[in-house]
């Protein structure tokens, strides 16, 4: 099935830190979501096709986790985005830090809260058409 026009493939890198000063390509998370023009999360397409917008986290060493992305109650705004790899449980959640008011677009970083409530900042590598 094709995915409309707004659907965009997202790799993220993680940025530089304490433990990878040069950043980590072997760290990071591939997500599926539409984008606005201006390349914000496009929460009424969401809405409409939210089993379609999946999020893939990578990293050395794991398997990969594979799960989707939901909005939820909560947060500052009153709703937050997490990366929900089992729908039966909650632990496993992982929330990105104000994604609402984060650009998806190549350079910018986005923070994720891992499930051991760590906080880590990625990059955003590529923005691609999802196929």
């Amino acid at each position: 099935m094709q995915l409309p026009h707004n659907f965009k493939r997202i790799v993220l890198h993680l940025a530089r830190s304490k433990e990878f000063p040069e950043g980590s390509a072997r760290h990071g998370y591939e997500l599926v979501v539409p984008l606005t023009q201006d390349g914000h999360i496009d929460v009424a397409a969401w809405n409409e096709r939210r089993d379609n917008c999946r999020v893939r986290r990578f990293w050395a060493g794991e398997p990969d986790a594979v799960g989707r992305l939901v909005h939820r109650a909560g947060g500052e705004k009153g709703a937050r985005w997490i990366f929900d790899y089992d729908r039966a449980t909650e632990f496993d959640d992982e929330a990105g830090y104000r994604l609402s008011d984060h650009v998806f677009a190549p350079g910018e970083y986005i923070s994720i809260r891992d499930e051991d409530d760590e906080m880590h900042t990625f990059k955003v590598m590529t923005v691609a058409e999802a196929a």
